[in-house]
């Protein structure tokens, strides 16, 4: 096989990008991840400018990954909260974490991200097959809808 190229101009990686923004926009939502929910709280754990986190939340609100709820308790003060398409980031988060352990840092970072269940680190994140088959770089290719029912002349190619 050859190399993996896809279509640049129908990529959805630009617009996943738009949406995410920089390094911040992965430390907030490391952040919510790990249950903060107020702007202070996220401006004091992560020590970044009041501006650009009310510019990065905004986006991720824009953007449908975080709802801003108001309390209960003072209708004054905002919670924000990750929606069902923020939590769908987290095998990204978890996937780029681990690819810095390995290619950055080149130790494992702490604390550890373990199975709730057993309290085991989790395995390292893969690209699956529709078996569930690990895939490697020279595993896979770029189809159109129409391929897809033609198995036999993709594996020949």
């Amino acid at each position: 096989m050859g190399e993996l190229r896809e279509p640049l101009g129908e990529c959805s990686l630009p617009a996943a990008l738009e949406s995410m923004g920089e390094r911040w926009a992965f430390l907030i939502l490391r952040a919510a991840f790990n249950g903060l929910k107020h702007f202070e709280e996220f401006q004091s754990e992560l020590g970044i400018a009041r501006n650009i986190l009310a510019n990065r939340l905004s986006r991720f609100v824009d953007h449908g990954i975080m709802e801003r709820r108001s309390l209960v308790e003072d209708r004054r003060k905002i919670a924000y909260h990750l929606t069902d398409k923020g939590y769908a980031l987290l095998p990204t988060m978890v996937a780029l974490r681990q690819w810095g352990e390995k290619w950055e840092t080149g130790c494992p970072a702490f604390p550890i991200l373990v199975d709730a269940r057993d309290n085991r680190p989790i395995q390292q994140v893969a690209v699956l097959s529709h078996d569930g088959r690990p895939l490697g770089k020279g595993d896979m290719h770029w189809a159109l809808p129409g391929d897809l029912d033609a198995p036999e002349r993709n594996a020949a190619e």
